[in-house]
């Protein structure tokens, strides 16, 4: 019954593909509406950050998780926090250390303030409009900065993308052995995967879309995204499918239950 009533999913491997593969397609899909459409980053800012806005809206009408408003969120804001990052590096001229060190300490304020307010970071007590405000505030600015780390990492120090992809793989796996082998505390291990998760993600779009001249596997950016686009749709008709069995099961659960009694 608590789970139902959440507002955000479980943490479950399916939460962190749809979060990596969220992460891709934020990413390359930014690239995608402002360069190769030829929107560019002012007016694709204005459409996605519209777009987030309105999505937002219909998250805090709902009073629990629901798959496709969820992770609607999650993509709007995995473009949106991509193309601050963008307009702040490219049209702005802020360095990547900079932005790296400035959304940093953003991020950490957002933490300290959330936690004096609500004496938890638990995403499991998740279950007001209250706390789920400050949820989305973490979650742009882990996106904003997690851009910015990654394109530190595979442009700014020239590593190129396979050896940031390793790098951000590599880091997770040992947030992963601290939390399950070294038993980390659970919400602090739960944050730093999140923000890795970001530059993951997006070092992982730009290594498949990238030429090989350039360090990638030259897939193209269409195909990339039709690739992630149709996984995620399938994940969360998946998702969507399965909480539907769960809520009628339990509302089964309890006309049986209420019959029993009457």
């Amino acid at each position: 019954m608590t789970k139902l009533l959440a507002r955000v999913p479980e943490v479950t491997f399916t939460f962190w593909l749809l979060k990596i593969l969220s992460t891709t397609v934020g990413e390359t899909g930014a690239d995608f509406l402002s360069y190769n459409l030829g929107l560019g980053l002012d007016i694709t800012s204005l459409i996605m950050g519209g777009l987030l806005v309105a999505s937002l809206l219909i998250q805090f009408k709902l009073r629990r998780y629901v798959p496709v408003s969820y992770w609607t969120v999650v993509i709007l804001m995995s473009i949106v926090g991509t193309l601050i990052t963008d307009l702040l590096v490219d049209d702005l001229g802020v360095s990547l250390v900079t932005l790296s060190i400035v959304f940093t300490l953003a991020m950490l304020t957002g933490f300290v303030v959330w936690y004096k307010s609500e004496k938890t970071l638990s995403i499991h007590s998740i279950d007001s409009a209250k706390r789920e405000m400050f949820y989305w505030m973490i979650i742009l600015l882990a996106f904003a900065l997690g851009t910015g780390v990654g394109d530190l990492i595979s442009e700014g120090l020239e590593l190129g993308y396979g050896v940031a992809l390793f790098i951000f793989g590599a880091s997770i796996a040992m947030v992963a052995f601290g939390f399950y082998g070294l038993k980390m505390n659970s919400v602090f291990s739960f944050w730093v995967a999140f923000v890795l998760t970001r530059p993951l993600g997006a070092s992982l779009g730009d290594f498949m879309i990238k030429p090989f001249n350039e360090s990638g596997l030259g897939l193209g950016m269409t195909t990339v995204n039709v690739l992630f686009l149709f996984v995620i749709v399938s994940l969360i008709a998946y998702l969507s499918i399965m909480q539907k069995r769960a809520i009628f099961l339990m509302q089964k659960e309890k006309y049986g239950l209420s019959e029993k009694h009457g």
